[in-house]
């Protein structure tokens, strides 16, 4: 995922809302929402390329997505992130021993930023800062920097989820993902990879001959612990390519 905003809202009729779009080489073969044969209970996308996932819900409430961290200097790891969110969610540690673990383990992996919790709690850990944190009641988001960073599409997009709180609706959400406005050059972030780079990935949608958004994913969690899971995958130049609609 390359941008995810979130509302958290404990006691709430609706605790959670989550809307992300999952930026990729459209080369890079993948499945859309479905459960996983193999894991019952995991409801998730799948990177046929490498197996693992990059949002997705799994039993007792269980949540997690995760995006990479844009830092070129950071150091390449040997096993692939999606392998994250998919071993929280169908796996059997709590989340704190999860996190435990997790710190022990990340230098596997290139730098990443992974959302996971329950129906309880929620948590965000940035593997560059080496740094777990459970979030506060309220909007956040993340996209390629730590939580929170502002970039601009990230404040557009949790501004526009804030609109929504008060009746959110689905596909309302997936609107909000769909915004394609980039950045003025003044206020774009310095990440090493170039100006003509830096303007193409500074929108919500992103849409290119050969990188762009794949996948835009609200999930809804009632209180009752019922879960709406709805996405929509996209090809090459951001052409539509279908939409999923789950209810688990």
């Amino acid at each position: 995922m390359c941008l995810i905003v979130l509302a958290w809202r404990p006691g709430h009729a609706q605790p959670l809302l989550v809307a992300a779009n999952r930026d990729e080489f459209y080369a890079r073969p993948s499945q859309p929402l479905a459960e996983w044969p193999e894991a019952p209970g995991v409801f998730a996308g799948r990177d046929v390329q490498a197996g693992g996932t990059w949002l997705g819900v799994g039993p007792n409430g269980r949540f997690a997505a995760i995006t990479n961290i844009r830092n070129l200097s950071l150091p390449q790891g040997a096993r692939s992130r999606g392998e994250l969110p998919l071993a929280f969610l169908g796996g059997e540690l709590n989340t704190a021993d999860f996190l435990q673990h997790l710190k022990a383990q990340s230098s596997n992996y290139s730098g990443f930023n992974l959302l996971l919790g329950d129906s309880q709690q929620l948590w965000h850990f940035n593997s560059q800062e080496q740094r777990a944190t459970a979030l506060a009641e309220g909007v956040h988001g993340v996209s390629n920097a730590d939580l929170n960073t502002p970039w601009p599409k990230l404040l557009r997009t949790k501004h526009a989820l804030q609109r929504e709180l008060p009746a959110p609706h689905p596909q309302r959400l997936l609107s909000l993902l769909a915004d394609p406005t980039q950045a003025a050059d003044t206020e774009l972030p310095q990440t090493g990879i170039g100006l003509t780079s830096e303007r193409l990935l500074s929108s919500a949608f992103i849409a290119s001959p050969a990188y762009g958004t794949r996948a835009s994913t609200v999930l809804i969690v009632n209180a009752d612990g019922s879960r709406q899971l709805l996405e929509r995958s996209f090809g090459v130049n951001g052409a539509y390519l279908g939409e999923v609609a789950l209810s688990c």
